[in-house]
């Protein structure tokens, strides 16, 4: 047989391949009828008009509302992924610190920003940055989303790093000791790039959040995306056209960075094995304690590691 069933897994026999194929059959229907359903009624309601997709293919739509606000958009979070991957390594390498008043104000840092909502933390950067005059006023509101997104986003990165670090077999940083390499060195040659590569995806995974948490600066005025949308779709009167179209746009640049990331992960990967060096197996991210999606990566307690010292 070509087929071998899986410890886990039982190949599934005549009867059961029948069923399942029914249901398969029977779900595609129901999916074609929704489809139908849901065209039929927004063509009843003049959505499906060329007259309300036309403007998207006027170059004064584009150079007006949506470009400014696709600028907006990856100007945010660019420079809050870019911090907050710097917040979240020296937060995470803190949490791993011998110095117990360093794991506790990391520790504190992390389960603050965590806990509060990004639009919380938006808004409170607005208010204080005008209060005290912290930036000019054509700044405020990109300061304030690159705050909120930074110290949030940098908190479960920071997480996720930590959790990385701690799934990496302990006898590595009890060989690089023996060898005579300071903890620093340690961290920095041996830990963080396995950690980092076992990460990848989950720290990808975050990156795509803030990208799109970035449209929450709406709320404080901040041009992105759907606020640029927004005021195109009440200039031609064509909501649901302009919600599509930036859908679309978020979609293709979302696919863009996960791709990127895929490929990313693959050579790591492929250099290591070319190098001779034994894989760094990929990490469950359904598990780190309190983190969307990345609960429980590891056991801390059978871990054994207690952490690194700068």
């Amino acid at each position: 047989m070509s087929e071998q069933a899986s410890v886990l897994y039982d190949l599934p026999g005549p009867r059961a391949r029948v069923r399942n194929r029914i249901i398969a059959v029977v779900f595609g229907l129901v999916l074609i009828a929704v489809a139908a359903y849901v065209i039929s009624t927004l063509a009843d309601n003049g959505q499906l008009e060329w007259a309300k997709w036309e403007p998207f293919t006027i170059h004064y739509t584009w150079t007006t509302y949506l470009l400014p606000g696709l600028k907006g958009t990856l100007v945010a979070a660019a420079v809050s992924i870019v911090l907050a991957l710097i917040l979240g390594a020296v937060l995470g390498i803190g949490r791993l610190s011998d110095h117990r008043w360093v794991r506790w104000i990391s520790g504190a840092f992390v389960e603050l920003f965590r806990a509060i909502p990004v639009l919380i933390l938006m808004i409170f950067a607005y208010q204080a940055f005008a209060q005290y005059g912290v930036f000019p006023s054509e700044q405020l509101a990109l300061a304030a989303v690159i705050v909120g997104l930074t110290l949030y986003n940098g908190s479960v990165m920071a997480e996720i790093l930590r959790a990385g670090i701690q799934s990496l077999p302990k006898g590595q940083a009890e060989a690089a000791s023996a060898l005579g390499m300071r903890k620093s060195q340690t961290m920095r040659l041996i830990l963080l790039p396995q950690a980092v590569s076992a990460m990848l995806p989950a720290l990808v995974s975050q990156m795509v959040v803030a990208l799109k948490d970035s449209a929450l600066g709406y709320q404080i005025g901040y041009v992105e995306l759907i606020r640029s949308g927004q005021q195109a779709a009440s200039y031609y009167r064509n909501f649901f056209a302009a919600l599509v179209v930036v859908g679309v746009i978020m979609i293709v640049i979302n696919f863009a960075l996960t791709s990127l990331a895929t490929w990313l992960e693959k050579r790591l990967r492929t250099g290591r094995r070319s190098r001779g060096l034994p894989p760094v197996a990929p990490v469950d991210t359904d598990l780190i304690e309190g983190v969307p999606g990345v609960d429980d990566l590891v056991d801390v307690k059978d871990t054994g590691f207690r952490g690194l010292s700068k």
